[in-house]
C-alpha cells in the first residue's frame, strides 16, 4: 500500500506515528474485505475552517464536519494483484477528531483510527445512509476496530 499523508492544520504533529497507525489501520480494513491488490490512499489534517469549505463545496452542506471521503472510482475490483488502485482521498479535520477524542474518552490515536478506518470503509463503496447500510457498516467498524486492539 501507497499512503501519501499530509499536514494541512495548524497543528505541529508526529506525522511518522500517524502514518504508521493509519496504515495498519487502512491495513486492515482491507484485510477484512479480502482486498489484495496494491493501493494508493492520501490522507490530509486539515482544521475545522477548510472541511467546512470542503463539505460545502463537495456535499452541499454549509457546516464542519469530521471526515470526509473521495473515492476516486465507483468500480473497485479486488483482487487484481497486479494494478495499483487509487482508492481515493481521506481529509480529517484535526480540531474536530481533538474534540471526539475528548468527549468520548479516549485518545486521539484511536479517534483518528476510527475515523480513517470509517473512511476507507466508504472508499471501498460502503454507505450508511440508509439503515441496513449503516448495519453493516457499523459492523465491519467495530470488527476493524476490535482487530486493532482499540475498540471501546
Amino acid at each position: 500500500m501507497n499512503l501519501l499523508i499530509s499536514n494541512n492544520s495548524k497543528e505541529d504533529l508526529d506525522l511518522d506515528q500517524i502514518e504508521a497507525m493509519a496504515y495498519k489501520t487502512i491495513e486492515e480494513v482491507l484485510r477484512v474485505e479480502d482486498f489484495t491488490s496494491h493501493v494508493e490512499v492520501s490522507l490530509t489534517l486539515v482544521d475545522k475552517d477548510e472541511i467546512h469549505a470542503l463539505n460545502r463545496d463537495y456535499r452541499g452542506v454549509d457546516r464542519p464536519t469530521d471526515v470526509l471521503s473521495f473515492p476516486m472510482d465507483d468500480e473497485i475490483f479486488p483482487g487484481e494483484e497486479d494494478v495499483d488502485l487509487i482508492l481515493g482521498d481521506i481529509v480529517i479535520c484535526l480540531d474536530i477528531a481533538k474534540a471526539q477524542a475528548e468527549e468520548y474518552g479516549h485518545s486521539l490515536d484511536r479517534e483518528l483510527s476510527y475515523l480513517i478506518c470509517h473512511s476507507t470503509l466508504h472508499l471501498l463503496g460502503y454507505d450508511h445512509m440508509e439503515d441496513d447500510e449503516k448495519a453493516i457498516m457499523r459492523g465491519k467498524e467495530k470488527e476493524i476496530m476490535k482487530n486493532l486492539g482499540v475498540f471501546k
